[in-house]
């Protein structure tokens, strides 16, 4: 009952229903071609056959023909002590026996010249002197069936020349045993290599299927097997698994975004309840219930401005709408939003510089490209403030290189380690352990977001000293 129960799972597969239908479809094939070879070999060896009769006929013919009956009825009496499966015949004009190693013939047969086939017996005496002039064995049998060529010559006598079919037939019952042989080899090893075949493809089959299992349990540390074999089931593995790593990386992110949006909403959520029970205290000034309203409104526009980034981080990571992207010369938007931001960094003490290279084009969405742009500058001007003395400055470029666009922003600030330049675009990350100073850590989150969507992508390198954020677009 096991068995039968793992032949109906096995049989409900695609994998084995694909496999039973090719191995059906090759044994088809298979009896088909063997069939149409016995069949061309029996109408070979039946042709070749008559081509014998006829050429013996046209021989015989031409004999009697030139030199007479006499050397026609020696010709006929040395073929007919020949061994092999010749039958032949001649009477006279009546039909009565003169010469031949067969001595009975159909009436029909003499009657009406024409081609026949009938059952016949050998001359025994003939058969006895043949095996003792060729020193053979006699045949086993002295009986047969014959197709013969019956002739009528000139003179009136009748000459039947013709070839025993029975060794043919055993040809072809060889021929046919063969057949029958090869057909059923055919369809057990179909069977065999289709069910070898189906066993290992729905091993690697269930192998994923028992990964996937245990992912869904809550291991999302599995991995699909990697064999050695570099065939589509190991493509395949190698594509899921970096689909699943993926995935751990998002999840990873997702607990740490959340841990750090309870965190940093915590703080402001606290100091608007704090602000609002002062205001709510009794005795309280108006002064100090018009301080509380104004920081709850400054509280309550950094929130918004928090979940305003999200927002524009979720959809940017979800893919820009049809339409969305468009051919633009982003050589413009980068220097609009430079001397946008050159009062702002002039008013920190920080000097703005630009290398735009002019008329670069990109297909991608303007006003995404501008907040990326905006975003750089803004942390460009609260970080590029150099150690020691001397003054900030912020170096904005654009250039071209080998068919991708560069927009960099430098600063000659303090830097980011080696270590953290990976980590800073992470969302909720700051590189400021006391959370003090204003910021929600998304900004080049979006950055990065804005460069995916883009087809691109978004690095923090070293400056020495200070950092240089680099946005790497596709040219349009």
């Amino acid at each position: 009952m096991h068995r039968l129960a793992r032949f109906a799972l096995l049989w409900r597969t695609s994998t084995v229903r694909l496999t039973a239908t090719f191995i059906l479809i090759f044994g088809i094939f298979s009896i088909l071609l063997l069939a149409f070879i016995g069949w061309q070999s029996s109408v070979s060896i039946q042709r070749q056959q008559t081509d014998d009769i006829e050429r013996e006929v046209r021989v015989l013919q031409h004999i009697y023909t030139n030199q007479g009956v006499r050397a026609l009825g020696f010709a006929v009496d040395r073929v007919s002590r020949a061994p092999g499966p010749g039958v032949y015949y001649l009477g006279d004009p009546s039909g009565i026996y003169l010469l031949g190693n067969v001595s009975d013939v159909p009436v029909e047969v003499l009657l009406t010249p024409g081609t026949y086939g009938f059952d016949y017996q050998r001359a025994d005496a003939l058969i006895n002197t043949t095996d003792q002039l060729e020193g053979q064995d006699p045949p086993p049998s002295n009986s047969g069936y014959a197709v013969v060529r019956s002739v009528e010559l000139s003179n009136g006598m009748r000459l039947v020349i013709g070839r025993d079919v029975v060794e043919r037939r055993g040809f072809s019952a060889i021929i046919i045993q063969s057949f029958l042989f090869g057909v059923l080899g055919i369809i057990a090893f179909s069977i065999i290599a289709g069910g070898v075949t189906a066993q290992r493809v729905l091993r690697r089959i269930d192998t994923i299927r028992d990964t996937s299992t245990k992912i869904m349990l809550g291991n999302l540390s599995e991995r699909v097997p990697v064999t050695k074999r570099n065939d589509e089931f190991d493509g395949l593995a190698t594509n899921l698994n970096a689909m699943l790593d993926r995935i751990e990386q998002l999840l990873q992110g997702l607990k740490e975004v959340t841990d750090n949006v309870a965190h940093d909403l915590k703080t402001p959520l606290t100091r608007l309840r704090n602000q609002a029970e002062t205001a709510l205290r009794d005795g309280a000034s108006d002064a100090t219930r018009q301080q509380a309203l104004e920081t709850t409104i400054a509280e309550s526009d950094r929130l918004i401005q928090t979940f305003n980034a999200l927002l524009m981080i979720a959809r940017a990571e979800a893919g820009a709408p049809s339409g969305a992207l468009s051919d633009i010369d982003i050589s413009t938007i980068v220097a609009d939003v430079a001397e946008l931001y050159g009062p702002v960094a002039e008013d920190e003490g920080i000097v703005v510089e630009t290398a735009i290279a002019e008329d670069v084009h990109v297909h991608a969405n303007r006003e995404l490209i501008g907040q990326a742009m905006a975003n750089l500058l803004e942390n460009a001007v609260k970080y590029a403030k150099p150690v020691g003395e001397g003054h900030g400055r912020i170096t904005v470029g654009l250039r071209q290189a080998n068919g991708r666009v560069l927009i960099e922003v430098a600063d000659n600030g303090p830097g980011i380690p080696g270590a953290d330049r990976k980590r800073v675009i992470e969302r909720f990350v700051r590189l400021e352990k006391s959370r003090s100073e204003a910021g929600s850590g998304l900004g080049l989150s979006l950055v990065s977001a804005v460069a995916r969507l883009h087809g691109g992508n978004f690095r923090v390198e070293d400056n020495a000293p200070g950092a240089r954020a680099v946005i790497d677009l596709p040219v349009a």
